[in-house]
């Protein structure tokens, strides 16, 4: 058992490649960190199987799942019926990753757009949080995430936050969650650890998005679970508290948004 404050990597994709031949190593090596969760995300729904048969075959993973708004184009458009059945699963905690991305695919705003409001309304009837990607597309984010929460509340992670002060004003209002991964960490991302700073703590949570997005002495090279130890100390150092506290903190936000796997925990 590890000597390190327990924390949950809240957004990682352990079915990549990266991964292959690995996984009982990677998931060792987060426990000797003092992860003893990770949420593992499916980005297309026609490989929901291979996710949930990592999930199911250790016990510190869970899973969720969506398509990814760079795939909507490809993909078929799930429905709400598709993910809520998914969703029905005892190890599947979480609804996505779904959301925006202009970045790399503004032309299939609208089939994205679309997209997200089915994973909300998903969200919604499930219970399960909704985990966000936003990428230069603030304005509509806000605007949809309000208009939809304004039809029904649900519950909502932003993953891997690195978005402007006001989207994050704008997910905090509605009571949802910002969640820092190993960019809080760079050297120069003083900016966004004040974003967080002014974020309340209660709405904190902690993350890889491994195997990108590896935080200092690791970038980049591949990131894995066990890294999100290193984000989760300068996430305690940007509100001024002690590692343990942090930990101890996002470990409460976790169980609190996600509590289908502390659920599951509890009863295990």
């Amino acid at each position: 058992m590890s000597a390190h404050p327990e924390i949950t990597d809240s957004h990682c994709h352990l079915d990549f490649p990266d991964f292959d031949g690995e996984l009982d190593a990677v998931i060792a090596r987060a426990a000797d960190a003092g992860v003893t969760r990770m949420v593992t995300i499916c980005t297309r729904l026609k490989h929901e199987p291979r996710v949930r048969a990592i999930a199911e075959a250790h016990d510190p993973v869970f899973y969720a799942a969506g398509t990814h708004p760079m795939s909507v184009a490809e993909e078929p458009m799930a429905s709400v019926d598709d993910l809520l059945t998914i969703a029905a699963h005892p190890k599947c905690v979480g609804i996505g990753e779904t959301g925006l991305d202009y970045h790399y695919t503004a032309e299939s705003a609208a089939l994205q757009q679309q997209s997200l409001r089915t994973h909300i309304a998903a969200a919604r009837d499930s219970g399960l949080p909704l985990i966000i990607h936003a990428r230069d597309a603030d304005d509509d984010m806000a605007r949809i995430l309000a208009e939809e929460h304004r039809n029904g509340a649900y519950g909502c992670v932003m993953h891997c936050f690195s978005s402007s002060p006001e989207l994050a004003r704008a997910a905090l209002d509605l009571g949802f969650y910002l969640s820092m991964s190993g960019i809080a960490a760079f050297p120069k991302s003083s900016d966004l650890r004040d974003i967080f700073a002014a974020a309340p703590l209660d709405r904190i949570l902690v993350e890889t998005d491994s195997p990108y997005l590896a935080p200092p002495p690791h970038r980049g090279k591949r990131n894995e679970p066990a890294y999100s130890a290193l984000t989760a100390r300068v996430g305690a150092d940007a509100f001024g508290i002690d590692y343990a506290e942090f930990a101890a903190r996002t470990q409460a936000n976790f169980d609190r948004l996600f509590w289908k796997a502390a659920r599951a925990q509890a009863a295990a």
